[in-house]
């Protein structure tokens, strides 16, 4: 099955894959979509399972293997990766299994596959298993808003991220789990193409955290904190996140 997704921009322009948060879909991309295919590249962006349109899984399958059988149904042989927190990781795992289809990496506030939580990342998911076993999955997405939106998100974006959310675990909450395939752990070492790293100086500490020290392991990566950012910055200044991402595809 292939996942959800949208495709614009020239065909034979280079390509770009949009990859979501876990808080969201690929709805979180609408304000950098028309900007990066306006500049001439193939922009890309999908729905993990049970995220947006995207159903449940059927038989076994892995979400870097989802990008991968994408990118080869549009015939993409290469392209740069950007990903949001849980889409970073994903994003990661592909340039390091696949080093031959990446030609780049944008990774904004990354999850990184297999680091451990820190006190503050247990805290937040202790909370919202909490709540979540309680059945409040409207007081589980509205804790997700208020923990990963900077100060600078309006009510609207905040509105969108609880649907978003909302809507992710509800449809999960169906799923079968266990048609996941487990992840092997990654060499971060062998991820060599370049990689812009960005932090948000409003995030969680753990994950301020874990975007200084990713920007340190790969071999070929650049670090900057965004001053106004919390976990989510293409969601909490629109515009300017579009331009970071435009000025590391040039």
């Amino acid at each position: 099955m292939i996942v959800s997704h949208d495709v614009d921009g020239p065909a034979d322009g280079p390509a770009v894959v949009l990859l979501h948060s876990s808080v969201c879909d690929r709805r979180m991309w609408d304000a950098q979509w028309a900007p990066l295919a306006e500049a001439g590249h193939r922009v890309v962006r999908l729905d993990f399972r049970t995220c947006g349109n995207s159903p449940a899984a059927t038989a076994p399958y892995s979400d870097g293997g989802d990008v991968l059988a994408l990118l080869d149904t549009l015939g993409i042989e290469r392209a740069a990766l950007v990903g949001s927190s849980y889409g970073g990781a994903v994003a990661l795992r592909v340039a390091a299994a696949h080093p031959d289809r990446v030609t780049r990496l944008v990774l904004l506030c990354s999850a990184v596959p297999g680091y451990e939580p820190s006190p503050d990342v247990r805290e937040f998911g202790d909370a919202e298993d909490a709540l979540l076993e309680a059945g409040d999955l409207r007081g589980a997405a509205e804790l997700n808003a208020r923990t990963w939106l900077g100060p600078e998100a309006d009510d609207a974006t905040r509105a969108l991220v609880r649907d978003m959310q909302l809507h992710n675990f509800e449809a999960g909450a169906e799923a079968d789990g266990e048609l996941e395939l487990p992840e092997p752990e990654i060499d971060l070492g062998a991820v060599r193409v370049p990689a812009a790293v960005f932090g948000g100086a409003h995030d969680l500490p753990g994950f301020r955290e874990i975007s200084r020290t990713l920007a340190e392991r790969l071999p070929a990566a650049t670090y900057t904190e965004l001053s106004w950012a919390g976990h989510l910055p293409a969601l909490e200044r629109q515009n300017e996140t579009t331009q970071l991402i435009l000025s590391q595809l040039r």
